[in-house]
């Protein structure tokens, strides 16, 4: 039987949470560069520019919307194969702090930082789907 409460699932969760934090501050960078009438709007007409940082933030949100179902995938198939712990903890957890890590490190535009943190959570989902593997 699976593990639903294993350390690789609450960081699922808590990854579904900070993709929430994400969007909202992506939103709230749009809304406050472009203002809420376009918020608001059919959205016809060109959005105006964010500006260096609320275009970095959208990045981001964009980043993890393409980096959190294959997540969200491995951690599932690992579940489902009743595989949790060792190199799957492992992964979760460097996928869900280099994630944390990424939105603050992108958004203040330190060189090399975003790639590295995002070279950490993508490293960890392949932990996460090396744990699925038999006889790892």
């Amino acid at each position: 039987m699976p593990d639903l409460g294993s350390t690789e699932v609450t960081l699922l969760w808590a990854s579904a949470a900070l993709g929430l934090v994400h969007l909202l501050i992506a939103v709230l960078a749009s809304v406050a560069a472009r203002g809420m009438p376009w918020a608001l709007g059919p959205r016809d007409e060109p959005a105006a520019d964010m500006g260096k940082i609320g275009a970095r933030l959208e990045r981001a949100y964009k980043n993890f919307l393409e980096t959190f179902p294959l997540f969200a995938a491995a951690v599932l198939i690992e579940v489902s194969l009743g595989r949790q712990g060792g190199l799957g903890v492992l992964g979760a957890q460097l996928y869900f702090w280099g994630r944390l890590a990424y939105l603050p490190v992108y958004a203040s535009g330190i060189p090399f930082a975003r790639t590295a943190v995002w070279t950490i959570a993508f490293a960890g989902i392949v932990l996460v789907l090396v744990a699925c593997l038999p006889g790892i």
